[in-house]
């Protein structure tokens, strides 16, 4: 009972939190720290800037009222709370070990240095969260987008010194042929 009491107080504090700081799908209003994305000329339901925001923060939330273990198991079921259209909650350790991917559950426990782009984007975004929380442009597969590789932008933030939490948004189909060129 105490349990599901702390979930609902959870919850409600997260709405209020969310009204309160107007992070609605729809608005345009973009943190001056925030880097500003734009989506010309893509269609279909894109995320803001501040839902990724958002959503990042009541995981980290989520990690502190009901702890690791229980949290990286949210963060790991693919019918969780955590999923929310385009956007999923993803940890990895500062050592570059799969920690949640609901999308890729196969890689949790696993450590993804060595593949390649990925192990780039692991390892890189790790740097920038490692400050506290930091922001990192990649490419990668959009699963409410038939799988098609796009731009996304990933935003993480730190739980401590062992391992950090994010999301991204995706920015539209990447452009081989721009690749190819150069």
């Amino acid at each position: 009972m105490k349990k599901t009491s702390l979930f609902v107080l959870f919850v409600m504090a997260l709405s209020l939190f969310l009204i309160t700081a107007g992070c609605t799908h729809n608005q345009t209003h973009i943190p001056p720290s925030t880097p500003v994305v734009t989506n010309t000329g893509q269609q279909g339901g894109y995320t803001s800037n501040e839902s990724l925001l958002a959503f990042v923060d009541s995981a980290v939330e989520y990690v502190h009222i009901f702890g690791s273990e229980k949290a990286l198991a949210e963060f790991n079921n693919p019918n969780g709370s955590f999923i929310k259209g385009e956007l999923y909650i993803y940890a990895y350790g500062f050592n570059g070990t799969t920690l949640a991917h609901p999308i890729n559950p196969e890689k949790v426990g696993k450590t993804r240095l060595d593949e390649g782009a990925i192990g780039v984007f692991v390892t890189e975004m790790g740097e920038e969260v490692r400050k506290g929380s930091g922001f990192y442009r990649f490419t990668y597969i959009n699963p409410t987008n038939n799988r098609i590789l796009e731009s996304k932008l990933g935003y993480g933030i730190k739980i401590d010194d062992d391992w950090w939490l994010g999301s991204g948004i995706y920015l539209g189909p990447v452009d081989l042929s721009e690749d190819l060129l150069t």
